[in-house]
């Protein structure tokens, strides 16, 4: 695990991320699968509710390495997978109407610009480590 800790945080996150990113697709597809592509946006709904459970702590441990701030951080999570998920739903939404008819397309590609913004929340919102981060 040592080896895991000397790979910088960015690159962490785009693994750890990464494994979130397809984690969250799948959920994403599966319940679209199941509800039909008309209700795209409560699929993607759905798919960030239940993805952020395993997002945080995931997070947390294994990119930003945090100690302590455990209910602090999760309410900055909160806020962040809220901005997110608005962004998200705007690019999704745009995708759909003007660029790509097929709602697939249209989340790979909101996820991969979300997916940015997400890690420049955490680093510098969500986990920041400051002078008083003790629990």
């Amino acid at each position: 695990m040592n080896l895991w800790f000397k790979i910088p945080d960015k690159i962490r996150f785009l693994i750890v991320g990464g494994y979130n990113a397809l984690f969250s697709y799948l959920i994403f597809a599966l319940a679209l699968h199941i509800a039909g592509n008309e209700h795209y946006q409560l699929c993607v709904a759905l798919q960030w509710i239940i993805s952020s459970v395993f997002s945080f702590t995931l997070q947390k441990l294994l990119v930003f390495c945090t100690k302590g701030n455990w209910v602090r951080e999760y309410l900055k999570c909160c806020t962040t997978w809220a901005v997110s998920y608005l962004f998200n739903v705007i690019i999704l939404e745009f995708m759909v109407r003007y660029v790509s008819k097929n709602v697939y397309i249209g989340q790979f590609v909101s996820l991969v610009i979300v997916s940015i913004l997400t890690y420049v929340l955490f680093k510098y919102f969500a986990f920041r480590q400051g002078r008083n981060s003790v629990d």
